[in-house]
């Protein structure tokens, strides 16, 4: 083939060639938007190869992109591409199936070569490309498997805490796209701008996921950054470890001692449970934890199933070097969950606790799940002699975007409502950049306090992790509680046994659900009437007159509008949903009880009680260890006249309303 006569010149423009391309695509070749992007890289693969080995076989003349757009049938283009490809797929073997091949149709592989031809990949600026990959490849990735996509803010923010210096080894385990090492790799050349990139990407950089399409994208974005091989394998990091640290080390063998750094979002959510019996017995969390009275212990019991994100924490702490740091994005649950204090204490176990960060409801909400998470950020300390050191908390309230399908950016407005710029540039309304800040000085200062971020010592961590639990606010209330006041569990009988009425499966009984009561009149205002054998399962518990159900499940627990009533006699032997929890027979004044469980002091301990990252709910334990404060006599003797005045205006009023009579 005779060698064109163009010359390869670099392109600022990357992103709008990009964009042109894939919408190209997509519009021509029925593919979806995952295939289309498939299909592109693998033309970006054998572009880069054709640079690389100066062979000049990507091309298109003008009279063949002409012929093909009359008779789409002209194959010179696509025979010439495709050995390029089998070519490439010899260079690339981890990245390529041996029978892989270019699925576009030869006009819109002609378009591809067309819009590509005159350009050099290799020696465009790294700021244009960089742009492309940022902004086209993650925007393309969330319109298909946005479960491999972490926000952007989230990635920067967790690699300005750990902050990962020159030298240093880091690693992704559960890579996806790169988004972590990528923003890792930028960090450090931010902060050594002398620093090699090839040295960098090759000795330096290593990232592993188990999905070969998305670490296409990790290597393609290396690649482009610095035109040598990089160390992205395309494995399960859950594998054995001798035989992940194997292939791990096939790259860099120093790396056989661990990581200094780890970055890294496992999948989680809908992910499903590992439940290979040969995967979990690898793993200290594959098995059954017992509490003892000095914390747990593991049994020899294996698991019917461990969510993946649990067995990549400890995956993750034995891929560290003793004092290597990590950033982890974990669901709110495992920071809180009753079930999982095990997990909690098997961290302490094995590390320092860095830092751990709230994120808000709304972070993943525009990549495809709402899933409410935090980040927790450790240290290996296998040894765990250190017991006593400050650690720190902090909780982003504002993330610079909106929590809907677009993630709308979001900037910061004067008094006047005016978007705030610096250097013509709209400054983002974010708290990533303040929890920073907070960070730093904790770091010199061993200390915070501020609205974003508090610092606690280790002896005041009990087996939760999550940032509401420890506060100051609800600190202070707790500080306020701990003199005239009784644990609820001390003062009322708490209903736990179904109601023999449900096992008569033909009988007719009225169920009250949450919604069925008004939280500002304390009064249950609703029951529906439901055949036993027609009840939800939730259908739990029966009510007599007198007993006080409070909510301890959903949304609004530990709110202004948390559900409480007092039963009265219309709604004697109803059934209630076990999202209720029955108080019977208190020790003090009912109406005053009735009080405090709609007063502030109550909720806020219902809040920081909450578990749960779908649905919101309160142990039982939890429950009964509330605190109730008990003002002098006189002051609850007060309380609960004004109460009980109140229902009995109420039924007054009820009675006037009903003896109206319209003539």
């Amino acid at each position: 083939m005779q060698l064109f006569d163009f010359e390869l010149k670099p392109e600022d423009n990357l992103l709008k060639r990009f964009e042109e391309i894939h919408d190209f695509i997509y519009a021509n070749d029925g593919l979806s938007p995952q295939q289309t992007l498939n299909e592109f890289l693998k033309i970006l693969f054998v572009k880069i190869f054709d640079e690389n080995n100066h062979l000049r076989l990507f091309h298109i003349s003008s009279d063949e992109f002409q012929a093909l757009r009359k008779n789409n049938s002209v194959t010179n283009i696509y025979e010439r591409i495709t050995e390029l490809f089998e070519q490439t797929k010899t260079e690339y073997p981890d990245m390529f199936d041996s029978d892989e091949r270019i699925k576009l149709s030869n006009m819109s592989l002609g378009f591809v070569v067309n819009k590509l031809q005159a350009i050099s990949l290799t020696d465009s600026t790294n700021d244009a490309k960089g742009l492309a990959f940022q902004k086209f490849l993650s925007h393309k990735e969330k319109d298909g498997k946005g479960q491999f996509f972490t926000p952007e803010p989230v990635i920067d923010f967790c690699v300005e805490m750990i902050d990962p210096k020159l030298g240093e080894s880091i690693i992704d385990p559960c890579c996806g796209s790169g988004g972590f090492i990528f923003s890792a790799f930028r960090h450090i050349l931010k902060n050594a701008p002398h620093a090699k990139k090839e040295d960098l990407i090759s000795n330096l950089i290593f990232g592993m996921d188990i999905n070969k399409d998305i670490t296409k994208i990790a290597r393609m974005k290396l690649l482009l950054e610095a035109n040598v091989k990089s160390n992205i394998v395309c494995h399960n990091s859950l594998d054995d470890l001798d035989a992940v640290k194997l292939l791990l080390s096939e790259h860099n063998e120093n790396i056989n001692k661990g990581f200094d750094v780890l970055l890294t979002n496992p999948p989680f959510g809908t992910a499903g449970k590992i439940t290979d019996n040969q995967i979990l017995t690898k793993f200290d969390l594959g098995y059954k934890w017992t509490k003892t009275p000095n914390g747990f212990i593991k049994t020899r019991t294996l698991t019917n199933g461990q969510p993946a994100e649990i067995l990549f924490v400890e995956r993750c702490l034995q891929l560290l070097k003793e004092g290597g740091r990590m950033a982890i994005v974990l669901p709110n649950g495992h920071f809180e969950n009753p079930s999982l204090e095990y997990l909690r204490y098997y961290i302490k176990q094995k590390a320092k606790i860095l830092g751990i960060v709230n994120l808000p409801q709304e972070t993943f909400i525009p990549y495809g799940t709402g899933v409410k998470t935090s980040l927790l950020f450790l240290e290996k300390e296998t040894t765990n002699l250190r017991q006593q050191y400050p650690l720190f908390f902090g909780k982003v309230k504002k993330l610079g975007y909106m929590g809907n399908k677009n993630g709308t950016p979001t900037y910061k407005k004067d008094k006047y409502g005016q978007v705030i710029s610096e250097n013509g540039v709209p400054v983002l309304d974010e708290d990533f950049s303040q929890i920073v800040i907070d960070y730093k000085q904790f770091q010199k200062a061993g200390e915070i306090h501020s609205d974003n971020s508090f610092s606690i010592n280790y002896n005041e961590l009990n087996g939760r992790f999550d940032y509401d639990f420890y506060s100051p606010e609800n600190q202070m209330i707790l500080d306020k509680l701990s003199k005239n006041s009784v644990r609820l569990g001390d003062i009322v009988e708490i209903v736990k046994s179904k109601s023999s009425k449900l096992k008569d499966k033909n009988a007719t009984v009225e169920y009250v659900e949450l919604s069925d009561i008004n939280a500002n009149s304390f009064e249950i205002i609703n029951s529906t009437p439901y055949l036993v054998h027609e009840l939800p399962s939730r259908a739990s518990y029966e009510l007599k007159q007198n007993d006080i159900v409070t909510a301890i499940a959903g949304n609004s627990v530990g709110t202004k509008k948390h559900a409480t009533a007092l039963v009265n006699s219309e709604y004697e032997g109803a059934i209630c949903t076990n999202g209720f929890r029955v108080l019977r027979n208190p020790q003090i004044n009912p109406y005053y009880l009735l009080y405090y469980l709609h007063s502030e002091l109550f909720l806020k301990q219902m809040m920081m009680y909450r578990t749960g990252a779908a649905i919101p709910n309160v142990s039982d334990n939890d429950l009964m260890n509330v605190l109730v404060y008990l003002p002098d006599d006189e002051t609850i003797r007060d309380i609960a006249q004004k109460m009980e005045h109140s229902f009995a205006l109420r039924i007054e009023s009820s009675k006037l309303i009903n003896n109206i009579v319209l003539n």
